[in-house]
């Protein structure tokens, strides 16, 4: 009766105008070797955002993705919409 737990990145997503990478993360129980419980936890990251410490899926998508045109579309985006600006 042995419980184990494991963590696996089971959806990726590329969302909105500035391309932004959703990673869902789900939690897996097992008991015996049969899933017992599934929680998710879910992340975004931003055109520019340090990708260092992704896994080379997500890192090689946010390559693929985060263009020097749309990481320099994003930082005016941002900076035309900051709060008292």
């Amino acid at each position: 009766m042995a419980l184990t737990e494991k963590t696996e990145e089971d959806k990726i997503e590329i969302v909105g105008e500035f391309k932004h990478v959703q990673v869902r993360t789900a939690t897996i129980i097992l008991k015996d070797n049969k899933e017992i419980s599934r929680s998710f936890h879910r992340r975004v990251i931003d055109p520019g955002a340090d990708t260092s410490s992704e896994s080379a899926e997500v890192k090689g998508i946010c390559a693929a993705v985060h263009t020097e045109t749309v990481v320099n579309a994003y930082k005016v985006h941002l900076e035309a919409n900051k709060p008292g600006g």
